[in-house]
């Protein structure tokens, strides 16, 4: 099947480049798109009631921090502003909902090595799929130690 529009979605760590070399080299077509989103999870979510205080100024700078990392990936790999997508969100989610939006073809996303349960996907990864109305491509994206 030829993928003619992908959303790569990126945690902006070591991983996020070798994910977008990934998804880049399948697209096919005559106007290919390449999106790319990366879902900042909200301060109040992931610490919930555990701090008491107000975490907005850190909220927009980790924002900020994002905004400016996902700039960087997306002008190695070309990808213009229009196809950069910076949401806040549960990733597990907006992924979904910006896929659907954008009516693409395939997801990409990195999957790391897991354990137990998490053993298959991970939770991201896990709902993703789930939510998906398109292919998803879980990329396997830790480092394999060097063969000797």
């Amino acid at each position: 099947m030829a993928y003619e529009k992908i959303l790569v979605a990126i945690d902006l760590g070591a991983s996020s480049e070798h994910l977008l070399s990934v998804a880049q080299s399948l697209l096919q077509g005559s106007e290919p798109e390449l999106h790319v989103l990366h879902a900042v999870e909200p301060l109040n979510v992931t610490y919930g009631a555990d701090i008491p205080m107000d975490l907005s100024a850190i909220q927009d700078e980790i924002y900020e921090q994002a905004t400016e990392q996902l700039a960087q990936y997306c002008q190695r790999f070309n990808v213009p502003e229009s196809r950069r997508h910076l949401v806040i969100g549960r990733p597990e989610v907006e992924i979904p909902n910006v896929a659907q939006e954008l009516s693409v073809d395939l997801i990409a996303i990195g999957s790391h090595a897991r354990y137990g349960m998490a053993l298959l996907l991970g939770s991201t990864t896990d709902g993703v799929l789930h939510h998906a109305g398109c292919d998803v491509l879980a990329v396997y994206v830790d480092e394999q130690p060097d063969s000797a």
